[in-house]
């Protein structure tokens, strides 16, 4: 299955534009279920255009919000705006919005053209139109040879296409898309995941994904909400909540982070120096809204840290000893384990960049661990 190109990736940020006009506009959305808030009081702006990825562990609320976004849910309170209207009173039919399921929900007894025109049938499309329309989508997804196939006769990325392409037919404005690779192995889920924004970039819709998978919405996304019991914790690019995240949840739910609590010693207009008990004296080149001796967390990714056998010559600040208790050998790099003094562990990661033959670290060895003043992140919560 040969890939699909796009070209770069445009550097707009309308997020960032007091003038741009969100495209999608949640306020004070909420949604419950008996007792229980699964979306609670959620205000969102999504703009059009965007990858818009909803990512959460499960129960969070994220795919209850896409069903509320599609119509197939009534809020319990709230407004819910597509291209300024409110879709209060809008019934999921009548929005211009389509959904892709988890489930892909092919029709096994039609071929992969009629499975892709079903919808435009609906419609009463003219029989010219909707075999126009196929096509183009069968070109769009890089199946122009299998329209006559039954599902059961693709792969399960190839159904995976057929799903998009069906989802696509109707020209929707806007194309929510429920955990669509989760059913697909890990190489052909990367694979689509890229074959999933160059169809995006290409039609200029306005996709919003739920999943689970971080990666996956690292990859894909021009920016991520990130979820937790019915609540968004944190809106912004995904290098933005990697290397800035706001809170201990989300330093911890995107990627991997040691977080050492501590004290602020001293808080100046461009640094701060946190005291922690577990790993010493600590110092980051940001600024915090924080007063002194206030309690706060320092998260330090696990590849921001470097790891030695020998003590470094300034061991005053960001540096930890410790012992190697494991170790983790991932091909490209490799995951120490470190136990402080204290009993803490510690995790880092190292890139493999020669082959291993003897290591120059190994079980039980003791090590020292630093990291320069712009890798740790200060979170308040």
């Amino acid at each position: 299955m040969s890939a699909m190109h796009a070209s770069p990736r445009k550097p707009a940020e309308p997020w960032n534009d007091p003038a741009a006009v969100p495209y999608i506009r949640l306020r004070e959305v909420s949604k419950a279920f008996g007792p229980v808030n699964a979306v609670d009081r959620i205000s969102l702006d999504i703009h059009r255009g965007e990858f818009f990825s909803l990512l959460g562990p499960s129960g969070c609320g994220k795919t209850t919000l896409l069903r509320l976004l599609a119509g197939f849910e009534t809020p319990t309170g709230g407004v819910i705006e597509i291209d300024g209207t409110d879709m209060s009173a809008v019934p999921a039919h009548r929005r211009p919005v389509n959904m892709m399921f988890q489930s892909y929900a092919l029709f096994p007894h039609m071929s992969v053209a009629q499975n892709i025109a079903f919808g435009l049938k609906q419609d009463r499309l003219p029989k010219a139109d909707i075999a126009t329309r196929v096509d183009e989508m069968l070109g769009l997804v890089q199946l122009a040879k299998l329209g006559d196939r039954k599902p059961h006769q693709l792969s399960g990325g190839q159904r995976q296409r057929v799903a998009l392409a069906r989802a696509l037919a109707k020209r929707p404005k806007l194309l929510l898309l429920d955990e669509p690779l989760a059913a697909l192995d890990k190489r052909l889920r990367e694979q689509t995941q890229f074959e999933l924004m160059a169809v995006q970039e290409r039609l200029g819709i306005t996709f919003v994904i739920v999943t689970h998978d971080q990666e996956e919405a690292m990859t894909m996304s021009s920016r991520i909400a990130v979820m937790d019991a019915g609540h968004i914790r944190q809106v912004a690019p995904p290098a933005e909540v990697y290397e800035f995240p706001n809170s201990r949840y989300v330093a911890t739910f995107i990627g991997d982070a040691n977080i050492f609590e501590g004290r602020v010693e001293r808080a100046a207009s461009d640094s701060v120096t946190i005291h922690s008990a577990e790993a010493g004296r600590l110092f980051v080149d940001r600024s915090v809204a924080s007063p002194v001796d206030a309690t706060v967390w320092v998260a330090v990714r696990p590849e921001k840290i470097a790891i030695a056998a020998e003590p470094p010559a300034d061991a005053s600040v960001n540096c930890v000893e410790g012992t190697v208790f494991d170790i983790g050998y991932l091909g490209d790099m490799s995951i120490f384990h470190v136990a402080l003094a204290g009993g803490r562990r510690v995790r880092v990661a190292q890139a493999n960049r020669y082959r291993l033959v003897d290591r120059a670290i190994t079980w039980s060895d003791r090590v020292w661990l630093t990291w320069p003043p712009g890798a740790g992140v200060v979170l308040l919560t």
